[in-house]
């Protein structure tokens, strides 16, 4: 991680640049340093990029659910003094952005999903029986990309040590479940946010159709594909992902 962490009250967070706040949530597994080219760039061109740090493994598992996160989110934007901001979620975080969105639109100028559970995901919480194995876990890991190279000894490890800590294990299948749960079919076609949908055509985690699904329920979405692109697209096609994002930006008039 190329940024340093502030901690002030009871959150962890980074902040570059200045502008309109683009808050970016992290997924389940996903380190802060995922977004490191997002947060380069954007924090260049007129935006403040604050990335919180969700308190995943760190709720009571009686709150450790997407409901949470998203109130968790709202106290951190009130925290900040924040007016409006731009949401910006891979997976879970996407998740998290778009749960907010329903209970708070008031402060959220935009939405941006990539890779975002709340319809469908098919590798949240399975697959752990054989968690002690490390070349399991590795094949894991590399599946979330289009490209394995991607997932790099440090992703793996961090994977690895995550489902190998019986804490960890419980929350992640819990926030799995609470994925499940709060399943959003019937919230989207409510939510007029302008939302930005970036996609790896390469998914399998959350296959392009969830992609599909979310633009046709969403009244106010630009869905766009990324080729050879697997779940984290900000971190196999950084470029590519800034440039549609920064296209869309513009376009937008945010």
């Amino acid at each position: 991680m190329t940024h340093r962490l502030k901690k002030e009250k009871n959150y962890s967070y980074i902040e570059v640049g200045e502008g309109t706040p683009i808050i970016v949530l992290h997924g389940l597994m996903g380190g802060l340093s995922n977004f490191d080219s997002v947060t380069s760039h954007f924090s260049q061109t007129g935006y403040k990029i604050v990335i919180p740090e969700l308190p995943i493994y760190s709720m009571s598992l009686l709150k450790t659910n997407v409901k949470s996160f998203a109130k968790y989110l709202h106290d951190f934007i009130d925290f900040k003094g924040f007016e409006e901001v731009i949401l910006l979620g891979n997976s879970l975080g996407g998740h998290i952005g778009l749960y907010h969105t329903k209970m708070f639109p008031e402060k959220v100028k935009a939405l941006v999903i990539t890779g975002s559970s709340g319809l469908y995901e098919s590798a949240m919480g399975s697959g752990y029986t054989k968690r002690s194995d490390y070349e399991v876990i590795k094949k894991k890991a590399q599946d979330v990309f289009y490209d394995p190279e991607v997932a790099t000894k440090a992703i793996v490890d961090e994977v690895y040590e995550t489902v190998n800590d019986r804490n960890k294990l419980i929350k992640t299948l819990a926030i799995a479940k609470s994925a499940i749960r709060h399943n959003m079919s019937n919230d989207l076609p409510k939510m007029h946010v302008p939302t930005c949908i970036i996609w790896g055509r390469n998914d399998t985690v959350t296959p392009p159709e969830v992609a599909e699904e979310f633009h046709e329920l969403l009244p106010d979405s630009d869905l766009y594909w990324i080729d050879k692109c697997g779940h984290a697209a900000m971190m196999e096609h950084p470029e590519t992902f800034n440039t549609i994002l920064d296209a869309w930006l513009t376009k937008r008039g945010f």
